[in-house]
């Protein structure tokens, strides 16, 4: 089972959108909530888009032939919407849903310009004594009277040495300002290198995150193959009004993948098939489907995006992973009866890769295909009827919690699947005693064996579901075979039993649960016997790692003997 570390809640308050990021990678969660972010902002600008191309459209129609136009175009928009609906299935089938995962990398250039060089000033050209302005007017007095000629010499004189000494000062200042803008853009082109180089550097350590997941994945690594699992789903384009949120958890025995994803309530999905331009009135009509249009898209939608899910994860399991994939698809509404809000499931389905894949999608019929697979819904899925889930995602993992607070019977310590065989059998049949007395069932136990008989008889007084029931109790720490479930099977018809029970401390291969499909045979796992036990005010815990060990080691002990 998958276990996380990181997790990061995302909204968008216009599309009304809400999700949960988890992964073991911080960063790579952060990526796909960036990621998530980015196509909920495209969802709605797209969004804000055609609502102001609607409203232009409506202020720039002034003449009623545009009106009619208009409304033809805005008919045809809804005719492409209810027809993509109607080929949700075929959508997907042109599409590679594999990961590319160079595409998750960037090779994007530093964009920022460097900055520019500063223009630097020049100095104005030093004056020189002998200039002309320099050169003293002495003039026609000055020929004649020696101290006016004294005079203006030394007034020309003077004025160079003022004219010289600004310069000289008006040297060093733009000396200083040049030397400061220098400086200035020494310091800009630094701390612009080091941008650059963090970019690359961030760049590169991006790249190799991804190389790394990639590496993760490849190595079949649980929790990457759920992340690896949620990219191809979130790759997967549905209209923004598709509540596209779904929960996955996959169990690396058996290599079943559980999907519960969210599906689209009846009252969004579009029922306008036409407008109309009432001239009499000069204004726009709605056309819609009849209801048992809407009713047949509606169940057919359901359908397609059931196999559609499935098909993509399929499809894009490069690594082969996935032996089986269980879809449970929940609705979330308002219960008619009390106003209140209920999210129900209501079509679940079990397949195994090989059988699905073997389908040809593309000329299938939706329902048909589905029933074919042994799914399970209501006749009619506009009802919502809500049914129960084929497998259930363990949400809180009590499998594998290493404590847990336990009743009189049970010590905390004791790990169910490394208890003693005839301890383990007891605890079975003691459980089910319970369970069938509470319905005025009778439960007779067997002698405790350990060669995969009868553990326990059960028999059920209700006229309908009732009757005889074998009970066998399998502790084991691996994936309990088809093998294990034929046997059950067979029992069942030498009792002469109404059904079948089998429960493990483990989990059931794809083989296990295919075999039992269709037959009066009930899988129990490990989650399920802790969820059974708690029921009756018990609590336990079952590590399959530790009891491997525990038994690993005593093999060791009596080896050593």
């Amino acid at each position: 089972m998958a276990s996380y570390y990181y997790s990061i809640e995302i909204r968008h308050e216009g599309l009304h959108k809400y999700r949960v990021i988890k992964g073991n990678d911080k960063y790579i969660v952060e990526q796909k909530a960036r990621a998530q972010l980015a196509v909920w902002d495209e969802m709605w600008k797209r969004r804000l888009a055609v609502e102001a191309k609607q409203k232009a459209r409506i202020a720039a129609v002034q003449e009623k032939e545009a009106m009619k136009n208009l409304a033809a175009e805005q008919t045809k928009e809804l005719q492409k919407a209810l027809k993509d609906l109607d080929e949700t299935l075929l959508y997907t089938l042109s599409i590679n849903d594999k990961i590319d995962w160079e595409s998750l990398k960037t090779h994007e250039k530093f964009k920022e310009p460097k900055p520019k060089k500063p223009i630097l000033k020049e100095p104005s050209v030093e004056p020189m004594e002998d200039e002309f302005k320099y050169r003293p007017r002495i003039g026609f007095l000055g020929f004649f009277f020696k101290k006016i000629k004294e005079q203006r010499i030394a007034e020309a004189k003077n004025l160079f040495e003022r004219d010289h000494v600004e310069w000289v000062a008006s040297v060093q200042q733009i000396e200083e300002e040049n030397r400061v803008a220098l400086e200035q853009y020494e310091k800009e082109v630094k701390e612009w290198e080091a941008r650059k180089e963090q970019f690359y550097r961030d760049q590169e350590a991006q790249n190799a995150a991804v190389d790394e997941r990639k590496k993760v994945y490849e190595s079949k690594d649980p929790g990457a193959i759920v992340d690896y699992c949620d990219m191809v789903l979130s790759n997967s384009k549905y209209p923004d009004y598709f509540p596209q949120e779904y929960e996955l958890d996959f169990n690396p025995q058996n290599g079943i993948l559980v999907v519960d994803y969210s599906l689209p309530a009846p009252n969004v999905i579009p029922k306008v098939k036409e407008i109309k331009y009432v001239q009499s009135k000069n204004s726009f009509s709605e056309v819609y489907v009849s209801e048992s249009e809407a009713n047949k898209r509606y169940d057919s939608l359901l359908y397609q995006i059931c196999l559609r899910t499935i098909h993509e994860l399929f499809e894009a399991d490069a690594i082969e992973a996935l032996n089986t994939i269980v879809f449970n698809g929940w609705v979330r509404s308002i219960d008619p009866s009390n106003g209140r809000e209920v999210n129900n499931c209501v079509i679940s389905v079990m397949t195994n890769k090989k059988d699905f894949t073997e389908i040809e999608l593309a000329k299938v019929d939706p329902k048909a295909c589905f029933k074919a697979l042994k799914g399970v819904g209501s006749s009619k899925l506009i009802s919502l009827t809500p049914i129960p889930p084929v497998l259930k995602i363990n949400k809180t993992d009590s499998r594998f919690v290493s404590s847990y607070e336990v009743a009189k019977s049970l010590d905390e310590s004791v790990n169910l699947a490394a208890m003693d065989w005839e301890d383990f059998e007891h605890l079975i049949r003691e459980l089910f005693e319970k369970e069938f007395s509470m319905n005025g069932g009778e439960v007779k136990v067997t002698q405790a064996s350990r060669d995969g008989g009868v553990d326990a008889i059960a028999f059920d007084p209700d006229p309908i579901r009732g009757g005889k029931i074998v009970i066998q109790a399998k502790r084991y720490t691996n994936t309990v075979g088809v093998s294990a479930v034929r046997d059950l099977f067979g029992t069942v018809m030498n009792e002469g039993a109404t059904k079948g029970l089998l429960v493990t401390t483990s989990d059931y291969g794809p083989d296990a649960y295919e075999f039992a499909k269709g037959k009066p045979l009930t899988l129990l796992n490990g989650a399920n016997l802790l969820s059974l036990l708690e029921k009756h005010g018990h609590k336990a815990k079952i590590d399959l790692k530790e009891a491997k060990l525990l038994s690993k080691n005593a093999n060791r002990i009596i080896d050593k003997n």
